[in-house]
């Protein structure tokens, strides 16, 4: 059975409001028709913040909070997700191995993370080879899609699509198809007064990049008319 979450009927506000609520019902009912839920099935929110839209799409699924574990850097927000949704809290390392066994989760919920996996916090403003960060990010992004199919059974990746002509994390029109050195100074001057601020710590995978990573995994395109939006990998837990 499906479940819908709860934002499915949610009132939206404005123009904005409406895109980013539509953007997350078309993903949460990708996820919910995908995969097979029961009170023991086991979730990893893998870098989900507070855990908050992992809850809005589970919340009147069977899955039990207690089998539903929100790992992200920020200890404040993992706790805030197990004191109010009963998720189990994980603090995790920015890179390397984490702390559980082969295939201990029956998914791997991801999305909009695999993305900021690139290169060093301190490096983002002063590296603007291109091809130097290409190399650095798809090394650690592989890296990181190894951990989400070593953990889970099946998975369910999100990352926006790199030729969706709003770029997503700023806001700006084309800007993920400037080259980098023309990407950092710009968002360096849209950052002074566009309505959006950002960093550019993100590498935007492709299709090529996203069957890299996850050899094994069905790749959906999630579109807004009719323009792919991003690309979800995942593998069912059956």
């Amino acid at each position: 059975m499906n479940h819908k979450p709860s934002y499915i009927n949610e009132e939206p506000k404005n123009a904005l409001a409406r895109f980013r609520i539509r953007s997350r019902q078309r993903r949460a009912r990708m996820f919910l028709d995908n995969f097979s839920l029961t009170p023991e099935t086991r979730i990893l929110d893998l870098g989900g913040w507070n855990g908050s839209h992992i809850n809005a799409i589970l919340e009147n699924s069977p899955v039990s909070p207690s089998n539903v574990y929100v790992a992200d850097i920020d200890e404040r927000a993992v706790n805030e997700g197990g004191e109010r949704f009963g998720f189990v809290p994980i603090t995790i390392p920015e890179i390397g191995r984490l702390p559980f066994p082969d295939k201990f989760f029956d998914i791997v919920f991801c999305s909009s993370v695999i993305e900021h996996v690139t290169v060093p916090k301190e490096e983002i403003w002063t590296l603007v080879s291109g091809r130097r960060f290409r190399d650095e990010a798809q090394r650690h992004q592989n890296e990181f899609a190894n951990e989400i199919r070593r953990l889970g059974k099946g998975y369910f990746v999100q990352a926006p699509y790199r030729w969706f002509p709003i770029e997503t994390h700023s806001w700006l029109p084309f800007v993920s198809y400037l080259p980098r050195r023309l990407q950092v100074p710009l968002i360096q001057l849209t950052n002074r007064f566009w309505i959006k601020q950002t960093i550019p710590d993100w590498y935007l995978p492709t299709m090529r990049d996203m069957k890299y990573y996850f050899p094994d995994a069905s790749i959906l395109e999630e579109r807004v008319f009719g323009v792919t939006k991003s690309l979800i990998a995942y593998q069912r837990n059956c």
